[in-house]
């Protein structure tokens, strides 16, 4: 990415953080304003783990009651507004797919050819500087553990879900992702 592009990133995120603050007080414009920025990215991330648009609609709203409620809890010192909202976005869907009974849509067949080495931007972080070093700290995890973290956090999947699935007993399942986002907090220095 060149100077240019960089510097515009940082203009945009910038004026999300304003936004972001502007509706830590109650200002409407300011939500809009991050509405406006951001819906059309969140609306992909929650439309591909709930393949269903009308759900979709709806989460997105949900999504929006959230951050005009919890805005004053974000920080841009821990994370870029993008970020902030995509895991908003990501949760609320994973939490509708739970409360109506729904599992994440994979199939048993699409397991084998998820690769390592290839992970979509939607899919991980919706920042660019979030993304590569997430990218790189995943990368330094035992393939077991990335691929578990993976299917946990990315496609939705529960610890039980990913147990049976992938044919493992549950306890391992989960000490497998504890020790891969111990892995991830110690190489991202949270």
């Amino acid at each position: 990415m060149g100077e240019t592009g960089s510097s515009d990133m940082a203009q945009r995120r910038a004026a999300l953080v304003r936004a972001m603050d502007g509706v830590a007080r109650g200002e409407r414009d300011s939500l809009k304003t991050v509405y406006d920025a951001t819906s059309a990215k969140l609306f992909g991330i929650i439309l591909r783990h709930l393949r269903d648009r009308e759900a979709a609609e709806d989460v997105l709203q949900d999504v929006y009651l959230k951050v005009w409620n919890r805005a004053g809890r974000f920080d841009p010192e821990r994370a870029s507004p993008i970020t902030w909202l995509c895991t908003i976005a990501r949760n609320t869907a994973i939490d509708h797919l739970r409360r109506t009974g729904r599992a994440p849509e994979t199939t048993s067949d699409a397991l084998p050819e998820i690769e390592d080495d290839a992970i979509p931007v939607d899919e991980m972080l919706c920042s660019a500087e979030d993304n590569a070093a997430l990218r790189r700290c995943m990368e330094e995890l035992k393939p077991d553990h990335r691929r578990c973290i993976r299917l946990a956090f990315f496609d939705g999947l529960t610890h039980s879900q990913l147990a049976e699935r992938l044919g493992m007993p549950l306890g391992t399942m989960k000490s497998w992702i504890r020790r891969g986002l111990l892995g991830l907090k110690g190489c991202l220095g949270g």
